[in-house]
């Protein structure tokens, strides 16, 4: 990556400063049509996969049969929703910032937008991370303790749980709005976030070091409830292989969900731990990224260079969760994916008999394993 066009925040790139120390500067010529690019395909990207796992959700939720499984598509439908809105409030920013030369006060002169920026980061940030968490103990109580969870886990409770999440993110996402920590503009300036750098208030220092304990426990939470999940699957499998004939549709089952939950712990590792450790370091370091606006033309600027390119890979990696959640989560389940392209299928008028056999062999094997 060159030193004339960095990233920013969804995958946009940003350009060298021209004033040192301001955060927002202009790009170099050449820099803009190429940087403007990968925000807006990031952001139709993310808007597509999200807008369509609603639809699948959505009509698996009306289905008959589907009663079980209401729970688990309440979550993945509300985590489509939240990484849909995290989409649609942030992207535009960030390529409002990028079409006015990656000057952010033309944008925002007044400052409130920064705050706004910051308050959208925490809170789509944060949101989908607690509802994975939800989503893997309801897996695991599903699996582990099925007679427990079909008498106490109603869509009610789902609900109740769903707004509690949303609802604690944004109150503390609203701390700094009350004086306890502080959004500020991001290096190269095309974004705002939780500032880390003021190691003299006590209120920001709070704050960062929350939101950072927040994320990792809960991906700890996420990972610890897939282990054992996979765990009691593999298990059973094992039990059902000598026990049942149909032992070869309960090891398909298992094998997809198998993939399916190892996909969700790598997907949510490599998005979410760089951006995670690297602000758990700042904070233990009194440390931040302030220095980042004035590095050019410094002696010491290839390490810092790297250190503030790492950063906002890091930044990125978390901002492409938003656009791989509703393919991990939904739409490369091979009964959904298979779904699909019936439906599509069936729009184009390309059917043959063959194709309605197998939609027929598949209906049932649906039938089944919902049941």
């Amino acid at each position: 990556m060159s030193r004339q066009c960095q990233g920013g925040p969804n995958g946009s790139e940003a350009g060298a400063m021209r004033q040192r120390g301001n955060g927002t500067g202009r790009a170099a010529e050449g820099c803009g049509a190429v940087s403007v690019a990968f925000p807006l395909t990031m952001m139709i990207t993310g808007i597509v996969g999200n807008a369509l796992a609603m639809l699948l959700v959505s009509r698996s939720y009306r289905a008959k049969g589907s009663r079980r499984k209401r729970s688990f598509l309440l979550c993945i439908g509300s985590l489509a929703i939240t990484d849909l809105l995290g989409q649609l409030l942030t992207s535009p920013i960030v390529i409002s910032v990028y079409l006015a030369d990656r000057t952010w006060e033309a944008v925002d002169p007044s400052g409130h937008l920064c705050a706004f920026f910051g308050f959208s980061m925490t809170v789509f940030g944060l949101c989908p991370l607690f509802i994975a968490s939800a989503m893997a103990v309801e897996r695991t109580l599903a699996i582990r303790a099925p007679h427990w969870y079909a008498s106490h886990m109603k869509t009610r409770v789902t609900k109740m749980v769903l707004l509690s999440i949303w609802l604690a993110v944004f109150a503390f996402a609203l701390l700094p709005v009350a004086g306890l920590g502080q959004y500020t503009l991001q290096w190269p300036g095309t974004w705002c976030f939780i500032s880390t750098g003021d190691s003299q208030l006590t209120g920001s220092l709070f704050f960062a070091s929350t939101f950072t304990v927040l994320g990792l426990l809960s991906l700890v939470v996420t990972l610890a409830c897939n282990l054992a999940t996979i765990e009691a699957l593999v298990s059973r499998c094992r039990t059902k292989a000598t026990a049942s004939h149909s032992s070869k549709q309960w090891g398909r089952i298992a094998t997809e969900t198998l993939i399916q939950l190892l996909g969700i712990m790598c997907v949510l590792s490599a998005c979410w731990s760089p951006l995670l450790v690297t602000m758990l370091k700042m904070i233990f370091s009194h440390t931040s990224f302030e220095h980042c606006k004035g590095f050019l033309g410094e002696a010491q600027s290839s390490e810092l260079h790297k250190e503030c390119n790492f950063f906002l890979t890091a930044v990125r990696l978390a901002s492409l969760n938003q656009i791989l959640d509703p393919w991990v989560y939904l739409l490369l389940r091979k009964i959904l994916l298979q779904k699909f392209c019936q439906a599509a299928n069936a729009v184009s008028k390309c059917s043959n008999n063959e194709w309605k056999e197998r939609s027929i062999t598949l209906s049932e094997e649906i039938r089944r394993t919902t049941a």
